[in-house]
């Protein structure tokens, strides 16, 4: 089914008994006895004289009824609308679904129950009261052990629409870690499933949850590291010991090509790993971690991201992005120098890809020149809130990693790259007006080596920039 029924209006009985209004919910149209009577139908479902346990009726209940299955998305369609969503929060339907979610086996059931609970969570009362719930939670998170991905989606839809409500973030927080299991289970998934909006979603789970709370990432970060000191060798291969940055990347790969956002979370989740020491040591420690992860975005920033023959204004769609990816680059780069990865003659693209992000940026943020109210305050005021902040992340990251490459160019490389154009004088010079004067003493290094590669475009550059002619 590609989408839910419409809603039911209430019939002409309904309305002629109930007279203007009586039988409709809240300011709706839609009504309160046929509401009723599917979650009736649901609670008969779930109840004890009707679960089964025989083989043959247990594969009848992994399916569901048409007939309820259409009017219970309905009801899934109606919680979008919050005088629904609290109808149901007062007739106690967050109970009812836990009841479901407890019990029953029938994957499209679990997954409109979860889907009807994540519509009524957007509702900030109704999040804060689903929330406080300490069983319906336990049940939740109990689904993303479900093996069926739209119960996994829809548990992950609902997770992060609680996460994201700042007052009942931390209660969620505290559950997940309360579970060590669940660290597995997301790691699974994301390192094994191919359905692309259920990793986008699990990503967004990850990221906020570790952008919420440090020390939840440190623990899964470390979770993968060592082996458990009372698991038996024999039962290493049956229980795999997961580790987060292998997952992540594994994910990020799945995404890369069908979902550009989903790869900007995932990114977003490294660049969270690289702010803490043992995240950046889960990256390079291993050689194959390490090496798999510089490819990957080694590859996206020279070969697919803000490319030659992109228009200029393409970096205000991919600036967060870069700046996760350049960041983690920079973060490989600065620690693990000795890695055989890390080969000099991948330094010439990445400079050829950073000066010219710099160039575009450059372009981004010049003003229009035929603009009349160009000098107004309220031109000024929208002049900084449009995309400024994200760009000057994106510069000061993309600033430190060229300068860091800059530091170890040797007079081969420099010379490479003068021939072939990565660092012709237009490209130096942009690169020099955005170091400058931060990394000043980077500068005159490079400059002492490029005199004696081409002391022609040397002295132009030191023309071009004075301040360095007197210093050198």
């Amino acid at each position: 089914m590609d989408r839910n029924p419409s809603p039911p209006l209430p019939s002409r009985d309904e309305e002629e008994e109930e007279g203007a209004g009586g039988d409709c919910i809240g300011s709706t149209v839609y009504s309160k006895h046929w509401l009723f009577g599917v979650l009736s139908g649901l609670i008969q479902m779930v109840s004890p004289e009707n679960t089964k346990s025989s083989s043959d009726e247990e594969e009848q209940q992994m399916e569901l009824d048409e007939e309820m299955e259409n009017e219970i998305c309905r009801v899934w369609d109606m919680s979008m609308d919050e005088d629904v969503a609290l109808f149901l929060q007062e007739f106690n339907a967050p109970d009812i679904f836990m009841g479901v979610l407890a019990k029953s086996r029938c994957p499209r059931l679990r997954e409109i129950c979860v889907g009807i609970l994540g519509n009524m969570a957007c509702f900030q009362e109704i999040c804060v009261s689903i929330s406080s719930d300490k069983n319906l939670g336990q049940v939740l998170l109990h689904c993303l052990y479900d093996s069926d991905p739209p119960t996994l989606l829809e548990t992950s839809r609902l997770l992060l629409t609680c996460l994201s409500q700042t007052e009942v973030a931390s209660v969620w927080v505290e559950r997940i870690r309360e579970y060590p299991a669940i660290y597995d289970s997301i790691c699974f998934i994301m390192s094994s499933s191919t359905n692309v909006d259920l990793l986008v979603k699990i990503g967004e789970v990850v990221d906020k949850l570790f952008d919420l709370d440090e020390k939840l990432m440190l623990e899964w970060i470390r979770n993968g590291a060592v082996q458990p000191l009372d698991q038996p060798q024999e039962d290493a291969e049956e229980q795999p010991v997961f580790k987060i940055v292998p997952c992540v990347l594994e994910a990020a790969k799945q995404v890369r090509s069908e979902n550009p956002e989903g790869l900007d979370v995932y990114m977003h989740i490294l660049q969270l790993l690289t702010t803490v020491d043992d995240g950046i040591q889960a990256i390079v420690q291993c050689p194959a971690t390490g090496k798999d992860t510089w490819n990957l975005l080694f590859d996206l920033v020279c070969h697919e991201f803000c490319q030659s023959d992109d228009p200029p204004i393409i970096l205000q769609e991919q600036k967060t992005v870069l700046a996760s990816v350049y960041s983690v680059l920079s973060a490989i780069f600065a620690s693990q120098a000795e890695q055989e990865y890390l080969k000099i003659e991948e330094d010439l693209p990445l400079i050829d890809s950073l000066i010219r992000v710099l160039q575009n940026m450059e372009h981004c943020q010049k003003k229009p020149e035929n603009s009349v109210d160009s000098n107004t305050e309220e031109t000024k005021k929208s002049d900084l809130t449009q995309d400024d902040f994200h760009l000057k992340i994106l510069k000061d990251i993309s600033c430190e990693f060229l300068s860091n490459i800059f530091q170890g160019l040797t007079k081969e490389t420099v010379a490479q790259g003068v021939k072939e154009g990565q660092l012709s004088k237009q490209k130096c010079s942009c690169a020099f007006k955005n170091l400058l004067p931060f990394y000043s003493p980077v500068i005159e290094d490079f400059l002492k080596i490029l005199h004696e590669v081409d002391k022609t475009l040397a002295d132009d550059l030191e023309e071009s920039f004075p301040s360095l002619k007197v210093q050198t």
